[in-house]
């Protein structure tokens, strides 16, 4: 059985001037977002945040620290980038119980980014 490839499509619109931004979620549905355009679209995908997505995919850390550790940057920092991904559906957050502790794992949810800009 092929693998199915996970993708997260972003649109971005010209609308009266100015650009707005959509995401297709994995259903098809659309949503639009509370960012705008492409300036928008470069901040959540940045440098660190592409190197947070490649270090989850290939050394797949078992927590957020973990994962600072590796990046060797700052946790809130980490912290902060990971959420915002999460929130924005590249990857999931699961709760994993280490003794008394919980710590939240990373894991990639989409495959393939796709952006598509009309003018």
């Amino acid at each position: 059985m092929a693998k199915k490839i996970k993708t997260r499509e972003i649109n971005i619109v010209e609308k009266g001037g100015a650009f707005n931004t959509f995401f297709k979620k994995l259903t098809g549905e659309q949503v639009e977002n509370d960012y705008e355009g492409l300036e928008a679209l470069r901040k959540l995908l940045s440098n660190e945040r592409a190197r947070i997505l490649n270090t989850i995919k290939h050394k797949r850390p078992k927590s957020i620290y973990q994962l600072a550790k590796i990046l060797q940057r700052d946790f809130k920092a980490v912290q902060e980038d990971v959420k915002l991904l999460e929130r924005f559906g590249f990857l999931d957050l699961i709760a994993e119980k280490s003794g008394k502790r919980e710590r939240l794992k990373p894991v990639l949810i989409v495959d393939e980014i796709h952006v598509k800009i009309s003018i």
